[in-house]
């Protein structure tokens, strides 16, 4: 069974950034993944610490990073953010 994606206001707004700077397919091929399997390795996601602990973030490109929390219990993947969170 696939995970559903649910996402924030943040991250529809940052998918439309994505779909002018030419990152949408990044993004789409990362958020498949999530949807497959949130923990699969590779690539490579990290573990956030600080204002965004218990999220996780994988790389976009260089700059940015999507940005998701993993809701276990609703088999559900949250995407918090598609663009830099150093903002």
């Amino acid at each position: 069974m696939k995970w559903k994606l649910v996402y924030t206001r943040q991250a529809q707004k940052d998918a439309k950034k994505l779909a002018t700077s030419g990152l949408r397919r990044q993004a789409e091929q990362l958020l498949e993944i999530l949807r497959e399997n949130p923990c699969q390795h590779p690539p490579p996601f990290e573990k956030l610490v600080g204002d965004l602990e218990g999220a996780f973030s994988r790389r976009i490109n260089i700059q940015h990073r999507l940005v998701y929390q993993i809701l276990d219990e609703i088999k559900t993947v949250k995407v918090i953010r598609m663009w830099t969170h150093y903002e």
